[in-house]
């Protein structure tokens, strides 16, 4: 790879956008194509463009044949992330799938008798609250994020800086009755219906769930669907 190409793609990783590498395995000639339009991929076809930003979305590197020529699509893909807000017993569940799911997880809870790192091991747990963590580390179009605290002091900030996040996922706990009043408090912040329709609200699929366990399977299989562009 020749030293301008690798420069790139190292300041795409640790600027943690999604990028693909492009190789023409019949003389080694290379380029990157970036997951947002806005990069300028030259001397790529937009066939080529397309299939490498559709290996981005799944996930998978692999050979793609282009006019007459192999080509290598090699993934370098930000981590997935999922931030909880709401140190509850659900999130004690909800972390540890998303672990074993491959999400680096964050847990936000300014209440500091809940928001405890005992309660959460190997998880990171800030005490702050929901707006100023996330306007920090702001969600990309790799996030997922859930509101589980049923506090609205506490949940409706994290979504009002959300809303308007590229975040894949949003998704608030609480009854019908309690996603509607949720629902009236941000319409009358200025949030416009297409805006609100990204919250799934009442979380997580419906399964018949009921224990913290069981409605934590139901939020990630959710979140699951999400990623992988499947309709409700």
């Amino acid at each position: 790879m020749k030293r301008t190409l690798l420069d790139q793609l190292n300041a795409a990783r640790d600027g943690k956008r999604a990028v693909a590498v492009v190789t023409d395995l019949a003389d080694g000639a290379q380029a990157l194509v970036y997951g947002a339009d806005t990069e300028a991929d030259s001397g790529l076809a937009p066939a080529v463009v397309a299939e490498a930003r559709r290996a981005l979305t799944t996930d998978r590197s692999g050979p793609f044949e282009a006019e007459d020529r192999t080509l290598f699509i090699h993934v370098y893909n930000p981590p997935l992330r999922l931030i909880i807000v709401g140190a509850v017993h659900i999130t004690q569940a909800l972390a540890q799938i998303a672990d074993i799911a491959g999400y680096a997880v964050t847990i936000i809870d300014p209440r500091r008798g809940f928001a405890q790192s005992a309660r959460f091991p190997r998880f990171t747990v800030a005490t702050d609250w929901p707006d100023e963590v996330m306007k920090a580390a702001p969600p990309d179009g790799r996030t997922a994020i859930v509101t589980l605290s049923h506090d609205p002091k506490i949940d409706d900030p994290a979504l009002e800086t959300v809303l308007r996040s590229p975040a894949f996922y949003i998704g608030s706990l609480g009854s019908k009755r309690t996603h509607g009043k949720r629902l009236a408090r941000l319409r009358e912040k200025g949030f416009g219906e297409a805006e609100l329709a990204r919250i799934n609200g009442p979380i997580g699929l419906d399964i018949g769930a009921k224990s913290p366990a069981e409605i934590a399977v139901s939020v990630m299989a959710q979140i699951t669907q999400a990623r992988h562009g499947k309709g409700s």
